[in-house]
């Protein structure tokens, strides 16, 4: 489990801001607590929309299936954020939310939660910020994917990672993966071994480090080299366009 650390004070901003989200939800509202370990599933795909989850802590995937039946991680998910938006609109969940290492998620009836932001303005205030937060992070996914080269998603999934657990607290040097190399190659759309060649070439340019107690943990000795990373290698394939 990733420590809290004094480095991380970029994220102290979004740090309080979750800490009182989630007590506001305890001070208002029953919440159901649930301890999850790795590979259960919160709820699946298809089922009947009635709660909402919010993380308190551990890692989070979102899963769907492709159209030839293959497993597709869509989304990630850290302590603070809501799980299940997608069901209400269809009043079906769109995908399955597996966690991926131990944590505890917080059920929440959605008809209670607006009745209780009826009372409590602040609540509701919460409720539509995640939503929008969750709207500019979809947004931003796809950006990357349709317009990064394949070096430059791989260093900015580091980051996106790093900054997220930064903005809750926790260490960025040394992070642990919560996924296989196969996993992250399924979320950024490229195969395996080109994640693998990423990977490699960071490493060679002392962007991160492999730790040796597995090859899940990376040290990241600077998280600007992650990002100097993925504007070379965007800079590099424009040229390349050009000539």
């Amino acid at each position: 489990m990733e420590q809290a650390t004094p480095a991380a004070k970029t994220g102290q901003p979004a740090q309080n801001r979750i800490a009182a989200m989630l007590q506001l939800l305890q001070d208002t509202m029953s919440v159901q607590k649930r301890i999850v370990h790795a590979g259960d599933s919160v709820y699946q795909v298809g089922q009947p929309f009635q709660c909402l989850y919010v993380v308190s802590t551990g890692f989070f995937k979102m899963v769907n299936l492709s159209d030839d039946g293959r497993e597709q991680v869509v989304g990630l998910h850290f302590r603070g954020d809501w799980l299940g938006l997608d069901g209400i609109a269809n009043g079906r969940y769109g995908c399955d939310a597996v966690a991926m290492d131990t944590g505890e998620v917080w059920s929440i009836r959605y008809d209670a939660l607006l009745e209780a932001g009826a009372r409590t303005p602040a609540l509701l205030t919460a409720f539509h910020e995640t939503m929008s937060r969750e709207l500019a992070r979809d947004r931003d996914s796809m950006q990357s994917l349709c317009t990064l080269p394949a070096d430059a998603r791989v260093a900015g999934f580091l980051r996106y990672w790093a900054d997220a657990l930064a903005q809750r607290g926790l260490r960025t040097d040394q992070i642990t993966l919560r996924m296989t190399r196969a996993e992250i190659g399924n979320y950024l759309g490229m195969t395996l071994e080109t994640v693998s060649r990423s990977l490699s070439r960071l490493a060679r340019v002392d962007a991160i480090r492999f730790c040796e107690k597995g090859r899940r943990d990376i040290h990241i000795p600077e998280l600007g080299a992650l990002t100097a990373f993925m504007q070379r290698s965007t800079a590099s394939l424009g040229a390349a366009a050009v000539h």
